[in-house]
């Protein structure tokens, strides 16, 4: 190899190396945000999500993304009173898995009780902050 060439190596190395130091701290940065800090607290917690059409859905906390889509686990799906006239004590509807889309959610909840273990299937065992994000 020639001086030239071996100089052009290095300075692709050390440029590499460069935008891998300053993506590593701007990565730092944004997993350090309030934000995020507060996303990270509520993983695997029960949360409560009003939905545009006045479902709601309860379930655990699993992940989101940056379009606001929400996954949560074990959810239970609650009608709301006018489409359950008929009945006075509607069982809710259990979804399991579920992926919410973002533009779909009106407020979020978190469960101020989260005793994982004493969970059932009423709405009136959980006891919800309201807007938690």
């Amino acid at each position: 190899m020639t001086e030239q060439t071996e100089q052009k190596d290095l300075s692709f190395t050390d440029n590499v190396r460069r935008n891998d130091i300053s993506s590593n701290s701007i990565a730092k940065s944004i997993n350090n945000s309030p934000v995020v800090q507060k996303l990270r607290g509520l993983l695997n917690k029960m949360l409560k999500i009003e939905m545009s059409d006045g479902r709601v859905l309860i379930g655990t906390f699993l992940c989101t993304d940056a379009d606001a889509n929400v996954i949560l686990g074990s959810c239970s799906e609650y009608l709301p009173q006018e489409l359950i006239q008929s009945k006075t004590n509607e069982e809710p509807r259990m979804l399991g898995l579920v992926m919410v889309p973002g533009k779909h959610i009106i407020t979020v909840s978190k469960d101020l009780n989260d005793s994982q273990s004493s969970k059932t299937c009423s709405t009136s065992t959980y006891d919800f902050e309201e807007d938690v994000i």
